[in-house]
């Protein structure tokens, strides 16, 4: 018997093949199996090609294992018990995995994302939420790869296929420190702001996109800039009075409130864009992330309002 012998070898051959010698009789093995007895037959046929070895002789009615047949016995019973522990273990798992929502979100959201989550986690407290924060790049890597499940960002990918529901608006605005020049004007025009010094994010951030299409469109010159890897570190640059950056409002409340920060009056500003929850068109949705979904959609407009109040 070949390697290609093994593979042509069913599940279902074996399902047979073990109800037959259960019965002695291939019309009480179809009988059981909801099968005729010449399929029966039939696939006991292939099976005994595939094996290179007859497995049942003949005795009137009845039908004796031959030797093959009881050398085969225990190795088929083995293989479908295995399977059978297997769709256990797996059908167990999935109970749980149904309770499971994998959540990512791009780094300006945990300001709010995971107070978010915890209100959804108090309606639905049989759920299980997995957590991930990552900049934009890293959250889209994580949605093709399947490893999580929905995304909350700022602005939806491009390059790969997504269903996107808008919850919230996303103000974007120019920061300074208290004692900078800028803060004792009003109505700043975009053609004085490229001769002071900015702080950015890295390119592919979605803060770092805006920065540079503000000054862009209006055909001016990017201005001179430090380039950090968090909003964590732009806030203290700022609040050392190292430059200028634009941020999310979400992201500086708290210093805004504290007066460690100002917020510029400029044209233009504030920009507003939206916070998003989306996952891959192509990916089928379980009951928990549905809800999920359907609960952020809902209900995020107004948590959002509450929970930042009269941020720009």
């Amino acid at each position: 018997m070949t390697e290609d012998g093994i593979s042509k070898i069913t599940l279902r051959q074996l399902q047979i093949f073990l109800a037959a010698v259960e019965h002695g009789n291939f019309i009480r093995a179809a009988k059981q199996l909801g099968l005729t007895p010449p399929a029966v037959s039939m696939q006991m046929s292939r099976l005994s090609e595939e094996l290179g070895a007859p497995l049942f002789e003949k005795e009137g009615r009845s039908i004796l294992p031959t030797d093959a047949a009881t050398a085969l016995l225990p190795y088929a019973r083995r293989v479908t018990d295995t399977l059978r522990e297997a769709k256990e273990v797996i059908g167990a798992l999935q109970g749980r995995l149904d309770n499971v929502v994998r959540v990512a979100m791009v780094s300006t959201a945990r300001n709010f994302g995971p107070q978010l989550l915890q209100e959804f986690k108090k309606r639905h407290p049989e759920t299980r939420l997995e957590i991930s924060i990552d900049n934009r790049r890293g959250v889209i890597a994580q949605l093709e790869a399947g490893r999580v499940d929905l995304a909350l960002m700022g602005r939806t990918p491009r390059r790969v296929e997504v269903e996107a529901f808008s919850f919230a608006k996303h103000p974007y605005v120019l920061i300074a420190h208290p004692e900078h020049p800028l803060t004792r004007f009003r109505r700043i025009r975009r053609s004085d702001l490229p001769a002071h010094r900015f702080i950015v994010r890295e390119p592919g951030s979605g803060t770092r996109m805006l920065h540079d299409h503000f000054f862009r469109s209006a055909g001016l010159e990017l201005p001179r800039a430090q380039e950090m890897d968090s909003n964590a570190n732009i806030k203290q640059a700022v609040m050392a009075n190292m430059g200028l950056a634009f941020l999310s409002a979400h992201t500086i409340a708290l210093e805004r409130d504290a007066a460690k920060l100002k917020v510029l009056d400029v044209q233009g500003m504030p920009e507003l864009r939206d916070w998003y929850v989306l996952h891959l068109s192509s990916k089928t949705l379980t009951p928990a992330v549905l809800r999920f979904r359907d609960y952020i959609k809902s209900e995020g407009p107004g948590f959002m309002r509450d929970f930042f109040g009269d941020t720009p």
